[in-house]
C-alpha cells in the first residue's frame, strides 16, 4: 500500500486488515500522517516503511496486490512542489510498476477525476478524453495522473501485467487533514471556528462528494474484479451539489455563526464535476450508500473530537 498513511490509504489498510490480509505500508509522510495509522502499528499483519516511491525501493517477501495511492491529492499540496508531483506520477509510477512486475503482483492505480480537467461533458464518462490545460498550475497533478494511466496500460501491453485504474472523485470523511485545502475540510474548520466560509466565485460550481467508506469498498471491488476488467472506471458519488449548497449544509449541521465570504475563482477550477458510474455499477456491482448529510455529520464529529480539542 503506497500512500498507506494517507486519508484514503489508512482507511483502506484498516479494511483489508479486517479481512485478514497482511499489509506492507509505504509512505513518505509528506501528506500522510502517523496519527492515521498509529493504532495499526501493533497489528502483527501491518508493517510500515518510510519510503518515497520516487526513489527506487525493495521490499522483502511476496506481494500479491499493490494499491498505489502515493501522491498529494489536494491543490495546496500538489502545487507546493509541482516537480515532485510530476515525478511521483512518472518516476514513482515506473518504480511501483517495476516492483509489481518483479512480484507478478496485480496493481491498482489511484487515478483521479482531475484527468477530465474543466469538463465539457457532463456527467463525465470514462470515454471522455478531458479538457486539461497542460501548462496551468494544476497540470502537475492533472497531466501527471494522465501519464500514470498511460504507463499502466503500456506496462499491460508490454508485459501483460494485471492492472486496475480507478478514477477517484471527491472523497471526504474522518482523517481528512485539516490543512488539506479541499472544500469539505475547509468549510468544516471555518464553520467550527465561526470564521468566514470561503467560497470561490458565486458558489454555483458543482461537485459530487463520496464518503470514504464507500470509496474503500469500491477500490477493493475493483482490485478483486475480473482480470480482464482493467478500467479506467469512475469511483465517486453521482449526487451533485453546488458549493453554495455544501456550505449551507455545513453551516446547518455545525450551527455555526459563520458568514459567507466570496473570493475570486482559482485558475482552471472545474465548473462541474459529476461521475457517471454506470460502468462501476455494471462491472463492480458497486454504488455509494452514504448520503452527504450523514457523511458530513461523521466528518464534523471527527474534527470536533480529534482535531479541534487538541
Amino acid at each position: 500500500m503506497t500512500g498507506g498513511a494517507g486519508f484514503i490509504g489508512s482507511h483502506l489498510c484498516e479494511y483489508l486488515l479486517r479481512q485478514g490480509h497482511r499489509i506492507i505500508c509505504l509512505d513518505n509522510f509528506f501528506t500522510g500522517s502517523r496519527n492515521n495509522i498509529k493504532h495499526l502499528l501493533k497489528n502483527k499483519n501491518f508493517k510500515l516503511f518510510e519510503k518515497d516511491i520516487i526513489d527506487p525501493f525493495y521490499i522483502k517477501g511476496r506481494v500479491h496486490r499493490i494499491y498505489n495511492l502515493a501522491c498529494p491529492a489536494s491543490p495546496v499540496h500538489y502545487q507546493f512542489n509541482a516537480i515532485r508531483t510530476v515525478k511521483a506520477n512518472t518516476t514513482g509510477m515506473i518504480n511501483v510498476l517495476g516492483f509489481a512486475r518483479q512480484h507478478k503482483a496485480r496493481i491498482l492505480q489511484a487515478s483521479t477525476s482531475e484527468i477530465y480537467g474543466d469538463p465539457l461533458e457532463h456527467p463525465q464518462k470514462e470515454t471522455y478524453k478531458g479538457n486539461v490545460n497542460t501548462i496551468g498550475p494544476r497540470a502537475c497533478y492533472d497531466e501527471g495522473k494522465r501519464v500514470a494511466e498511460t504507463l499502466m496500460f503500456d506496462y499491460f501491453r508490454k508485459w501483460r501485467m494485471e492492472i486496475k485504474v480507478a478514477r477517484i472523485f471527491n472523497t471526504y470523511g474522518p482523517r481528512i487533514a485539516r490543512d488539506d485545502g479541499r472544500v469539505v475540510s475547509n468549510f468544516i474548520i471555518q464553520a467550527l471556528g465561526n470564521k468566514p466560509i470561503t467560497i470561490y466565485g458565486r458558489g454555483n460550481q458543482t461537485r459530487s462528494f463520496c464518503f470514504v467508506s464507500d470509496m474503500v469498498e469500491g477500490l477493493v471491488k475493483l482490485m478483486e474484479s475480473d482480470v480482464n476488467f482493467r478500467g479506467p472506471v469512475n469511483l465517486g458519488n453521482p449526487d451533485e451539489f453546488t458549493i453554495k449548497e455544501l456550505a449551507d449544509k455545513v453551516l446547518k449541521l455545525t450551527q455555526s455563526k459563520s458568514k459567507i465570504s466570496h473570493q475570486s475563482l482559482p485558475s482552471d477550477d472545474p465548473k462541474q464535476r459529476q461521475p457517471d458510474i454506470t460502468l462501476a455499477r455494471k462491472e463492480l456491482k458497486w454504488q455509494p450508500r452514504i448520503k452527504l448529510e450523514d457523511g458530513l455529520k461523521e466528518t464534523i464529529k471527527y474534527f470536533q473530537e480529534k482535531i479541534l480539542k487538541k
